[in-house]
């Protein structure tokens, strides 16, 4: 499986950042989707509502899927890496 790695900062509300990739099958083009993906993860680290949109969060490239990553989309449609801050 093919997906696409989406390179992602927020910065928290105690002003930390958070840097991690949200990936999903590479036929998922629209910003929009994944940064509600992105959104969902955030609600999950306790920081709705901070800003996800292009600005934060791009297209950086493309992979094939690990088995982990498949298991996580078949579960929740994308995966998180988590690299700082989360």
């Amino acid at each position: 499986m093919k997906v696409a790695v989406w390179d992602t900062y927020v910065v928290k509300r105690n002003g930390e950042t958070m840097h991690f990739d949200i990936i999903v099958p590479d036929d998922i083009k629209d910003e929009a989707v994944v940064h509600n993906m992105g959104k969902d993860y955030l609600s999950t680290k306790d920081q709705q509502g901070q800003p996800l949109t292009a600005r934060e969060c791009r297209l950086c490239h493309q992979e094939v899927a690990s088995p982990e990553m498949v298991s996580g989309i078949a579960q929740k449609g994308y995966y998180i890496i988590e690299m700082e801050g989360c």
